[in-house]
Formats: structure tokens, C-alpha cells, sequence
């Protein structure tokens, strides 16, 4: 009976872990994101370029951010950084989901889902990385 106490334990241990790990990577994409869309906000506002001029530095800093909430939630994680990346990505994409389609009644277009799908692999990178980088700090 003490065993699988002990296991059970493990698990409401290792489950918490997982969550605060997450919960550092989607904070850090949202706070990255918001930054960076202030500044790309009063860049369009207070110069002259058109946002059709902005539109791949946009995405490529999309994923910079994707990268590095996958970098963090794997870093904090220490172990699974694939799950960890993998599942923050993919929690960040329902949530602008949920915001989309509850929001502004709109479904994602299969441009949109791609893009998601991109956004949880380059999460799943980032999370792998974290793991591996944390581990070669502590050891």
C-alpha cells in the first residue's frame, strides 16, 4: 500500500511541475507578444510603413517568441522538453482559438491552422532545446 502512495504522490508532484513549467512558457509568449505588437503598433502609427511591409518580420517574430515559451517551459521542466514545448504551443493555439472563435465568431482558415501547427513544432524545438541547455548548466 505504501508503494503506490508514494507513486501517486510522485505523480501529483510531477503533474504540478509540468503545469508551472507551462504556465512560465505561455506566460513568457504572451508577454513577448503583446511587447512586440506595442512596438510594432507605434512603428505603424508613427512611421510611414504600410503593415504589408511588416508581414514576415511579424511571423518571424512569432516564432522567435514560440521558440522561446518552449525554451523556458523546457527549461523549467528539465525533462520531456518535446511534451513540454509540444503541449505549450499547442495550449497557446487553443487559447487564440478560443479567442477567435468565442470573440469574433470566426473559425481558424487552413492558413491560420498551418501557421498553428508551425507554432506547436517550433514550441516542441524550443522545448527540447530548454531541457538540454538546463541540464548542461546543472550537471
Amino acid at each position: 500500500m505504501k508503494i503506490t502512495i508514494r507513486k501517486e504522490r510522485f505523480t501529483i508532484e510531477e503533474s504540478k511541475h509540468v503545469g508551472s513549467a507551462i504556465l512560465y512558457g505561455l506566460i513568457a509568449i504572451f508577454i513577448l507578444l503583446i511587447t512586440s505588437s506595442i512596438l510594432f503598433s507605434l512603428l505603424l502609427r508613427f512611421t510611414s510603413l504600410q503593415e504589408s511591409s511588416l508581414q514576415y518580420i511579424i511571423t518571424i517574430v512569432s516564432f522567435i517568441t514560440l521558440f522561446a515559451g518552449g525554451f523556458i517551459s523546457g527549461g523549467k521542466g528539465k525533462q520531456r522538453g518535446w511534451f513540454l514545448g509540444g503541449l505549450t504551443g499547442f495550449i497557446y493555439s487553443v487559447i487564440v482559438f478560443l479567442f477567435t472563435f468565442l470573440g469574433l465568431d470566426q473559425l481558424f482558415t487552413m492558413e491560420q491552422f498551418i501557421y498553428h501547427i508551425c507554432y506547436t513544432l517550433i514550441c516542441m524545438m524550443g522545448g527540447i532545446l530548454g531541457v538540454n541547455l538546463s541540464k548542461g548548466s546543472t550537471a
